[in-house]
C-alpha cells in the first residue's frame, strides 16, 4: 500500500500542470523573498547611519548631557533590525549569501548574531560588533550608489562634501574641545583636515582635546587616501559584492592594471600607507629631544599624529608654533630629515605606487629566471610613462628648491644656523612649501625673490592622485613638453620614447588655464570681501587655499564668516580639483566636433 501511495504521488507530482504550478511558486516565492530583501537592506542602510551617530553622540557628549539610555535603546533598535537580516538572509536567502559574501562578511555578522546571547551582553562588545557591520554595511550601499552610473566626479565631489559636513559637527561635540567652538570654524577645520590643507582659524592647540585630534587625524587619513578607497575597501572586503561598474570605477581610480588585481592593490596601497606612517612615528618618537613632551604617552601621540600629518601633506600640528617650535629648531634636526622623507613619498602618487609594485615584481621575475636559466621575456617599458615623468620633475623640483632656499635665505632667515642646519632646513622648506605647509623659518622672515620661488613651488605641487596639492607635476610636465615640441615644430609631444595622448595635454593645459582663473577670483572675493585686509596677504591666502598648501601670512583668525566659508570652498575645489567639479556639474554632451570643418585662427 505505502508503494502503490509512493507511485501515485510520484505520477501527480510528474504531471505538466503540477511542475509547472511547483516551479511558478518557487519563482513566486523567490521573487518574494527578493523584495523583502531588498526592503531589509534599505532598513539596515537607515540602522547603520543611526548606530554611526549614536556611537558619535555617544563618545563626543558627557554622561550628564545626554540620556546615555535613549541612546542604547536606539542601539538596540538597530541590533534587532540587523539581527532580523541576517537571520532572513540564513534562512531564506543561504545560497545566495554565501555566494556573494566573504568570510570577513560571514564574521561580522556571526558578530551581530551573538550581540543578541544574554552572555555577551557588553556595551562595548556591542558598540564594537553594530558598529563594524554599520561600516561594512554603509560602504556597500555607497559602492551601490556607485552602480546607478552617476557620474563619477559628481561621486568624488559629494563624497569629500559629506565628511567634511560630518566632521564639523562630530567636531562640535563636547568632548572634542576645551570650550565653546562656532560651526563656522567646525566647518572650516574639517575642510581643511579632508583637503589636506592645514589652515586654521583659530588656536587648535588650545582648542581640540585628544578626542578632537583624532577626529582630525581620521578625517585626514579619509581625504588622502580618498573616500572611494576606503568604500570599496570595506564593501568588497567584507561582502565582496561590487557591479562591473564600481570595479572599472576604482580601477581607474586607483589605476589598477586590471579587475582581478583590485583588492590586491587597494591592500597595496592601504599596507603602504600603514607601514610608511608608523615608521614615521618610531622615527619621529627616537629624534625628538630628551625633555621634549610631559611623558612617553604624549610623546607617542605627537609622533603618530605627526607622522599622519606629514604623509598626508596636511600640516597640521598639536603645539604651539608647529614644526618652528623653539624646542626642535634647537634639537636634533633629524626630525626635519624624517618629516621631508614623508611628505616626499605621500606626495609620490598612488599610480605610481603601484607601478614601483609592478616594477619590483619584474626585477624579481628576472632574478628568479637567471638562477633558474629559464628563458624569460623582458618588458620594454618597465616604467610607466607617468612614473619617469614624475620622478624626474619631482626631483629638479625638489633639488632645484632647496638650492634656491639654500641660496637665498643663507644670511637672511638662516642666518645664525650652523652650516648643516641650513642645508636640512633647505630640503625641508623646499619639501614642505610644495604640498604640506609645515613652518620652520617663518615666512614673513623671507626675502620677496624667495616668497615668489615658494609660490612658484606651491602652485605646481605634487603628483596626480597623491596626498598633496597644486595643479600636480604631471600636468606641469605636460605642459613643459608640449611648449617644447611646439618650438621644436613636432606634431606630437614626446617623452621617453613615448607619445602623450592629445587628451592628457588638453586637460593639462586646461587645469593650467582653471588654476591661474581660480586662484585670481578667489583673491578678488576675498579682497571685495575685506578690503581692510593686506593685499599680498589676501593673495597669499587664496593662493594657499587652492593649492592646499596651508601656509598663512596671519590673517586667517581675522577672516569673516563669510570670508571662511569662501576659503573653505577654495581647499574643496583645491582638494577635489576644478576639472572634477566642472564635469560633475555640467551634463557631457554628444562631441561632433570631427565632423566639423577645420580652420585655424591667428595666435602671433
Amino acid at each position: 500500500m505505502k508503494e502503490g501511495l509512493l507511485k501515485r504521488l510520484k505520477r501527480y507530482f510528474s504531471r505538466p500542470e503540477v511542475r509547472g504550478g511547483i516551479t511558478r511558486s518557487r519563482r513566486s516565492f523567490a521573487s518574494a523573498t527578493d523584495v523583502i530583501a531588498r526592503i531589509l537592506s534599505s532598513f539596515v542602510y537607515i540602522a547603520s547611519l543611526a548606530c554611526a551617530v549614536v556611537i558619535l553622540v555617544y563618545a563626543g557628549f558627557d554622561s550628564n548631557a545626554v540620556d546615555r539610555h535613549l541612546l542604547l535603546t536606539v542601539m538596540h533598535g538597530c541590533q534587532a533590525v540587523f539581527v532580523l537580516t541576517v537571520l532572513f538572509n540564513i534562512i531564506f536567502r543561504y545560497r545566495a549569501t554565501m555566494r556573494d559574501s566573504l568570510l570577513f562578511k560571514r564574521l561580522a555578522d556571526i558578530l551581530v548574531l551573538l550581540t543578541a546571547l544574554p552572555v555577551l551582553q557588553n556595551r562595548y562588545f556591542l558598540f564594537a560588533a553594530l558598529g563594524l557591520y554599520s561600516v561594512a554595511e554603509l560602504c556597500y550601499g555607497t559602492m551601490q550608489m556607485l552602480g546607478r552610473r552617476t557620474n563619477p566626479s559628481l561621486i568624488l565631489s559629494a563624497s569629500f562634501l559629506i565628511f567634511i559636513l560630518g566632521g564639523s559637527f562630530v567636531l562640535m561635540l563636547p568632548r572634542c574641545t576645551t570650550g565653546t567652538l562656532h560651526y563656522v570654524d567646525a566647518l572650516f577645520m574639517a575642510a581643511s583636515a579632508v583637503s589636506m590643507t592645514g589652515l586654521s582659524t583659530i588656536d587648535a592647540t588650545a582648542t581640540f582635546t585628544p578626542l578632537g585630534w583624532l577626529v582630525i587625524a581620521i578625517l585626514m587619513q579619509i581625504g588622502a587616501l580618498g573616500v572611494l578607497t576606503f568604500t570599496s575597501f570595506f564593501a568588497l572586503f567584507f561582502s565582496g559584492r561590487s557591479s562591473i561598474y564600481n570595479q572599472l570605477l576604482m580601477r581607474d581610480f586607483i589605476y589598477s592594471k586590471s579587475l582581478s588585481s583590485l583588492m590586491p592593490v587597494i591592500l597595496y596601497i592601504l599596507s603602504f600607507t600603514l607601514v610608511v606612517e608608523a615608521a614615521g612615528t618610531a622615527a619621529i618618537y627616537f629624534s625628538l629631544p630628551d625633555d621634549f613632551g610631559p611623558d612617553t604617552s604624549w610623546r607617542f601621540g605627537f609622533s603618530a599624529f605627526h607622522s599622519l600629518s606629514a604623509f598626508c601633506n596636511c600640516g597640521f600640528s598639536t603645539i604651539p608654533e608647529g614644526m618652528s617650535n623653539p624646542a626642535l629648531m634647537n634639537g636634533n634636526q633629524a626630525i626635519y630629515i624624517v618629516f621631508t622623507v614623508l611628505i616626499l613619498a605621500g606626495g609620490i602618487g598612488f599610480p605610481n605606487l603601484v607601478n614601483f609594485k609592478d616594477v619590483g615584481a619584474e626585477y624579481i621575475r628576472r632574478i628568479k629566471a637567471a638562477l633558474t636559466g629559464r628563458p624569460y621575456i623582458h618588458r620594454v617599458h618597465v616604467y610607466d610613462l607617468n612614473t619617469k615623468l614624475v620622478l624626474v620633475l619631482t626631483a629638479i623640483l625638489f633639488f632645484g628648491g632647496a638650492a634656491g632656499f639654500y641660496l637665498l635665505e643663507y644670511n637672511h632667515s638662516m642666518a645664525g644656523m650652523s652650516a648643516s642646519q641650513k642645508i636640512i632646513q633647505a630640503f625641508f622648506n623646499s619639501a614642505t612649501v610644495r604640498t604640506a605647509g609645515f613652518n620652520s623659518v617663518p615666512i614673513t622672515a623671507w626675502l620677496n625673490a624667495t616668497f615668489l620661488l615658494a609660490m612658484f613651488l606651491m602652485w605646481i605641487g605634487c603628483s596626480s592622485q597623491s596626498m598633496g596639492g597644486g595643479i600636480k607635476v604631471n600636468a606641469f610636465a605636460a605642459v613643459l613638453l608640449n611648449l617644447r615640441s611646439i618650438a621644436r615644430g613636432q606634431k606630437g609631444v614626446v617623452a621617453f620614447g613615448r607619445r602623450l595622448s592629445p587628451d592628457s595635454v588638453r586637460r593639462a593645459n586646461a587645469t593650467v588655464c582653471f588654476s591661474i582663473f581660480t586662484i585670481f577670483g578667489y583673491a578678488v572675493l576675498l579682497m571685495l570681501l575685506q578690503p581692510e585686509l593686506p593685499m599680498k596677504a589676501a593673495m597669499f591666502e587664496a593662493f594657499s587655499a587652492i593649492t592646499t598648501i596651508g601656509m598663512s601670512l596671519g590673517i586667517t583668525p581675522e577672516l569673516s564668516n563669510v570670508s571662511k566659508i569662501l576659503v573653505a570652498t577654495a581647499m574643496f575645489l583645491g582638494r577635489v580639483g576644478i576639472i572634477s567639479v566642472l564635469c560633475g556639474m555640467f551634463t557631457q554632451h554628444s562631441d561632433n566636433s570631427e565632423h566639423l570643418l577645420t580652420d585655424d585662427i591667428i595666435i602671433n
